[in-house]
């Protein structure tokens, strides 16, 4: 199994004259738990050490990995030999996989092959890159000898494997540079603020790459995945721009990011699923409200596929919000002292519930109908299968499309209105709260051309889905605490799951009131004047 790590870091470019101040007189914030009464924590050196670590990169002979930001090595040296691949996590912050070294110094492991797939497209990973590093360490630590920061000073050496334009077979010449690196290892944000001031006042600036391959291959390296289109510059979308071209560009949006949350889905990271499903989400429904646009042969099965793509994605989402709202309910319920263990014990079932559903995410993620969808979208973006209608002008086209979408939402309140409390009704108010969804992510597309108007009809659609969907969520979680209290071993938690049933009951009698004032707000003539 890999093991994940997260890292905040600063990178510095630095000249061989540059000589590194003494950080010892640096300060921690009274904030911090471990700051003396006065407010200030000195920070002492620890004992500087040396490393040797020699590193190969692998990717793709025409970069894709790094194309994605990814970087893939097997290093030996240091205190973490082994497998990394970097995955980039925010300002100053990455996560990293790391597996052991192994034998194979040419072969990637299996486990990190699965996890770039989407990214390789399943071709050759190869050297591309050697970097040897001279690094010397210096760790910044509390007085307790708790290391909070390290401090590493690199020599780098690198070299290429393969040439940039795949000409030939002849490696680079070796090129070297100096960089130093901080990062936290036990401390906070605010320590490496500081460290940050002190080393600019010295006259170091931030690092331009955000690697030493990055730094090594220059930007104009990177980027040279040829499965898809070079991104075009960025052109002002207006009511006389091609209806087509304004939707594609929000496809765009969406395929890139199914693409990004590949790699956070597989190391289960917040938020990561739920993001996935809503860009396959947002796809769908926009090949669906668009597509006199689209050729439907083409466009039909990959609305197939998406919906395919969403389902799987929701049952491990779905338990998430689950486990996330009993646990919350439980947290606000004024009777929570008499829970205790029951607590205890619907978490660890809510949490096997999501943990079983994430294991069945991560098992179609590895099948080929997901890459094959992946590929397909690809090509949609690339080749896009527009029919003449598309090319007609954005501000003839496209409101007319969002208005039928909310003629649909609006049919099937106006259904559920006229049935009586049950079944029925449910069903037909849950499906307004999809096409309402839907007709709020079609607003959300063409808001580059037409503003405003887009923005305040998209927001009167979310207002309804939210309502209706406090409804839904209420529904279902009824139905889920009832089976769970059929299926528990502890009559405790039998008890905890009834009591939170009723807090639902309770809960859902406010929804209807919602619902009614966002759905009188969305049926005002102000919200509908761009529509035509």
């Amino acid at each position: 199994m890999a093991a994940v790590h997260r890292e905040v870091a600063k990178k510095y470019e630095a000249d061989e004259a540059f000589e590194l101040p003494a950080l010892t007189d640096l300060v921690l914030g009274a904030d911090d738990a471990r700051a003396t009464s006065d407010g200030l924590l000195p920070l002492a050196e620890g004992t500087a050490a040396r490393q040797r670590l020699t590193a190969t990169y692998f990717d793709t002979e025409d970069l894709r990995l790094a194309s994605a930001g990814l970087t893939l090595r097997r290093r030996t040296g240091g205190d973490d030999a082994g497998w990394h691949l970097e995955v980039p996590a925010g300002a100053d912050a990455r996560s990293e996989v790391r597996l052991p070294a192994g034998r194979g110094a040419r072969t990637v492991p299996d486990t990190l092959r699965k996890l770039v797939r989407v990214h390789s497209g399943g071709a050759e990973l190869r050297p591309v890159a050697e970097i040897v590093t001279e690094r010397t360490v210096r760790r910044l630590v509390d007085p307790t000898g708790q290391v909070l920061a390290e401090v590493a000073d690199d020599r780098v050496t690198a070299r290429r494997l393969l040439p940039l334009d795949g000409s030939g077979d002849a490696a680079g010449a070796a090129t070297s540079w100096r960089e130093i690196e901080v990062g936290l290892v036990g401390g906070d944000p605010h320590l490496l603020e500081g460290v940050d001031a002190r080393l600019r006042a010295d006259g170091l600036t931030a690092a331009d790459a955000t690697s030493k391959l990055a730094h090594l291959l220059g930007t104009g390296a990177v980027g040279t995945d040829k499965r898809r289109p070079r991104p075009k510059k960025a052109t002002k979308l207006t009511a006389k721009t091609p209806a087509g071209e304004v939707v594609l560009a929000h496809l765009r949006q969406q395929v890139a990011q199914v693409r990004s949350q590949d790699l956070p889905v597989r190391l289960d990271a917040p938020d990561a699923v739920h993001k996935m499903r809503v860009a396959t989400r947002r796809l769908r429904s926009a090949l669906t409200t668009f597509k006199p646009l689209f050729t439907a042969e083409v466009v039909r099965p990959l609305r197939g596929e998406l919906k395919w793509l969403a389902g799987e994605l929701g049952a491990a989402r779905d338990a998430e919000v689950m486990r996330d709202r009993v646990s919350q309910a439980v947290g606000t319920d004024d009777g929570n002292a008499e829970h205790g263990p029951a607590a205890t014990i619907a978490d660890q079932e809510l949490g096997q519930a999501y943990r079983k559903a994430h294991d069945r995410v991560l098992a179609e993620l590895d099948g080929e109908r997901y890459h094959q969808l992946v590929a397909a979208l690809d090509g949609l973006v690339a080749t896009p299968p527009l029919t003449e209608r598309a090319a007609a002008p954005a501000g003839k086209v496209l409101p007319r499309l969002v208005a039928r979408s909310f003629a649909g939402v609006r049919a099937l309140v106006e259904d559920a209105d006229a049935r009586p409390a049950g079944p029925e009704r449910e069903e037909l108010l849950h499906d307004a709260r999809k096409a309402a969804k839907a007709s709020r992510y079609a607003a959300e597309s063409v808001d580059p051309v037409f503003g405003q108007d887009a923005t305040t009809f998209a927001q009167a659609m979310e207002a309804v889905q939210e309502a209706l969907g406090e409804h839904q969520d209420s529904v279902l979680t009824r139905e889920r605490l009832r089976d769970l209290a059929r299926h528990t071993s502890s009559t405790e938690a039998a008890f905890l799951y009834g009591r939170l049933h009723a807090l639902e009951e309770a809960r859902a009698e406010q929804t209807q009131q919602h619902f009614d004032d966002a759905w009188t707000a969305a049926r005002r003539t102000s919200v509908h004047r761009w529509l035509r």
